[in-house]
């Protein structure tokens, strides 16, 4: 008994020890990032913004390509930690290249979209999509805001080990500039040292003939808080919109907000118990000088607490769909039309949204 007890109080102190040690270095290591920082604007293009001329943008959550419809996630309630084998990512972003192919559009912004991580098999997704696909959008300019940078994060078992990631603009219009505008990030020490710092990726595109830019917003708002996170965030999203409204730019943000806007009726899709459900966004405290926008006919995104082929039905009340995908828009941009591309869900956790727009 004493020799078990003896090799108990030293495998108990080897955990300690590794689990000091692994904080300490996640601590010493930590990302943080400043409030502004400049962001690198790779590749060229020649082609300016004009007022009057249809412009077709595109907003997608990859998934980091690989939250299929093969797959769940603990974090939803599911089971799989690393959701896909590098086949089957690569497959997934195969089928978003060839979607961004099919769709054209004149600017494509990306949320959970990975640089270098375990979980997508170190595959530098923006590059891939520009080797895979000839949309013009992916062979003009780019830039790239991390969400998520970690060099190893230690939960669950298996651990998600490294990840960098974040939020990718392409435009085959010219970006004079872009930057990172830091959100307040909800989490304490030492959860804060492995979990997402998230960021609004603003870019900023001169118009043709005028003195006003195009002040293009990606964004993924906070998921996994309880509530004060999300709050804080789009208080900061509003801050910023009202103050580009304020200097008569032209304005967009769009992206994954993990919330639901007041104004559109998802009423079709049952809030099913035990399952994440989304925040809400008042669009009443915005003024008239903002419209938000979202296609609730089809659903943006769906649950991962099971894999969908587990689904009794496509029935909205047998299995939890969202619509947390959208964009805003200042009122002097004229709306063409805005939707949700219906694809199943088969290579990403979301479906891509679109919105042609004419600068007035």
């Amino acid at each position: 008994m004493k020799k078990f007890l003896k090799v108990l109080a030293g495998l108990i102190f080897l955990t300690a020890l590794v689990a000091v040690t692994v904080l300490a270095y996640l601590t010493v290591d930590e990302y943080k990032p400043q409030e502004v920082e400049k962001l690198d604007v790779s590749g060229s293009t020649d082609i300016a913004l004009s007022k009057g001329k249809s412009i077709r943008i595109m907003s997608w959550n990859l998934g980091y390509g690989a939250l299929g419809d093969n797959s769940d996630f603990f974090m939803d309630g599911g089971k799989m930690v690393y959701t896909a084998d590098e086949e089957r990512v690569r497959q997934n972003l195969d089928d978003i290249a060839a979607e961004v192919d099919t769709i054209a559009p004149d600017i494509f912004i990306t949320q959970e979209t990975d640089l270098s991580a375990a979980r997508s098999y170190f595959i530098d997704e923006p590059k891939y999509l520009k080797e895979y696909s000839n949309a013009e959008v992916l062979h003009g300019q780019n830039t790239f805001a991390y969400n998520f940078k970690v060099s190893f994060v230690p939960l669950p078992l298996p651990p998600i080990g490294k990840v960098h990631s974040g939020l990718a603009g392409f435009s085959k219009f010219y970006i004079a500039s872009a930057e990172r505008l830091a959100l307040p990030c909800p989490f304490k020490w030492p959860l804060r040292t492995f979990n997402l710092k998230r960021g609004l990726e603003e870019m900023r595109m001169p118009i043709e003939g005028s003195d006003k830019e195009l002040v293009l917003i990606n964004l993924h708002l906070e998921a996994y808080d309880s509530g004060e996170g999300k709050i804080a965030q789009t208080k900061r999203l509003k801050q910023v919109l009202l103050d580009e409204v304020e200097k008569g730019n032209y304005v967009i943000a769009g992206g994954d907000f993990n919330q639901v806007f007041s104004n559109v009726d998802i009423s079709k899709y049952a809030a099913l118990e035990g399952v994440w459900q989304a925040g809400s966004i008042d669009v009443t405290e915005y003024g008239d000088n903002l419209r938000f926008l979202a296609d609730p006919e089809v659903p943006s995104c769906r649950s991962l607490d099971r894999i969908l082929a587990t689904a009794p039905s496509k029935d909205y009340s047998d299995f939890q769909y969202y619509v947390i995908d959208g964009f805003i828009v200042s009122k002097n941009i004229e709306v063409e039309q805005m939707y949700t591309d219906e694809l199943g869900f088969v290579c990403s956790d979301h479906n891509p949204v679109i919105m042609d727009f004419k600068l007035r």
